[in-house]
């Protein structure tokens, strides 16, 4: 009778633990009319909604599972209630008495700084929030790891998928915009407007931008991560003409647009093979040396001399891991001067969807 007791008391603790609103303030965690402030994004609003979807499925299925959870989500709260105590980067500034940093200063340093690791020059904000991201990414794999094992119903792990991935896009969404403020090929504007994106995702851990372009990029991630390349005569084509019929006109006008710039073909090669420029090219001369009419999987990984990829249960992980390889690579061809892609093709179609959306906004200002 005791046990009994117990056990039931600890069920009330964890029902009464785990009420979001007790974690989260209103929507988006930001008060539109308060100016001054700063907090981080916790939980937009649509990850509130299944976050509280998966509290109530589990309340009754997994009690010891939701204690875990609500756990978790506590530990989120409370880390960006801490970033938050730290000087906006939104308001003016005065550092040592002397130096006084805005807004408008920081997007020139931004704009203005060129090679090397930025670490030790951003704000204090910009490297804590990056930390909140990767736990808050986490907290979202092991729910959706809870979810598979407590069974859930396909629609609800496709939705837990894809809110996984959108924090991993926002994570990718700083490596992208500091790539992109390197290139000084990009119109003033543009970069200016990367710089002001960037500083706000700092800030709140949330951006508009990345919003706006992760279902395609989710859909371009997952199509490419459903094809096993062909190889082939290494040229992409088979691969290329998968990807774009299963995805939207966003993608389309990309392809069609930007396809001629070598950056972006090259770029693309990478994506599809899964192959850096340079194996592409050692292939390449391979099939020219030995006049092959194609090349198969085997072939390829034993001319490479590499075991073939094993594939594996999806895990958000695995695609970042990827994007991080042909970004490193890109950065050491550009810092070096070396042939081969200087940007990602992530690099590539953000700057192809700002491009859009200035013209858009133009033709909309002359329009009126």
């Amino acid at each position: 009778m005791e046990n009994l007791e117990n056990q039931q008391n600890k069920e009330e603790l964890v029902f009464q633990s785990v009420a979001l609103d007790e974690f989260f303030e209103d929507d988006q965690y930001v008060e539109k009319n308060d100016e001054y402030n700063t907090n981080i994004i916790v939980l937009s609003p649509k990850e509130r909604e299944l976050v509280d979807m998966v509290f109530e499925r589990l309340r009754t299925a997994s009690p010891e599972a939701l204690e875990n959870i609500s756990a978790r989500m506590t530990d989120l709260e409370r880390l960006a209630a801490t970033i938050a105590r730290f000087p906006s980067l939104l308001q003016k500034q005065v550092i040592a008495e002397q130096e006084v940093r805005t807004q408008e200063s920081l997007v020139k340093a931004l704009l203005d700084f060129k090679n090397g690791d930025r670490m030790l020059h951003l704000p204090t904000k910009a490297i804590l929030g990056k930390g909140f991201l990767v736990a808050k990414f986490h907290a979202f794999v092991s729910i959706s790891k809870t979810a598979r094992i407590q069974h859930f119903n396909k629609k609800e792990l496709e939705q837990l998928r894809t809110a996984t991935l959108r924090v991993m896009f926002t994570i990718m969404a700083e490596d992208v915009y500091l790539s992109l403020l390197g290139d000084t090929s990009i119109a003033d504007d543009i970069r200016e407007q990367i710089a002001t994106s960037l500083i706000i995702l700092w800030e709140h851990r949330n951006d508009q931008t990345v919003a706006d372009i992760a279902p395609v990029l989710e859909a371009v991630w997952t199509v490419r991560d459903k094809i096993v390349p062909a190889f082939g005569t290494m040229v992409g084509t088979s691969e290329l003409l998968r990807l774009t019929i299963e995805l939207d006109e966003q993608w389309t006008a990309f392809i069609k647009t930007k396809l001629e710039d070598s950056d972006v073909s090259q770029s693309l090669e990478e994506f599809l093979f899964g192959l850096s420029f340079e194996q592409i090219g050692f292939l390449k001369n391979k099939i020219k040396e030995q006049k092959y009419l194609s090349i198969s999987r085997d072939d390829v990984y034993a001319l490479l001399g590499e075991h073939i990829p094993v594939d594996v249960e999806f895990d958000p992980r695995n695609f970042y891991l990827r994007y991080t390889v042909r970004r490193d690579n890109a950065r050491a061809r550009s810092r070096m001067n070396l042939e081969g892609p200087h940007k990602t093709l992530e690099d590539h179609f953000v700057k192809f969807i700002l491009e859009q959306n200035r013209e858009k906004q133009h033709n909309d200002a002359y329009a009126d």
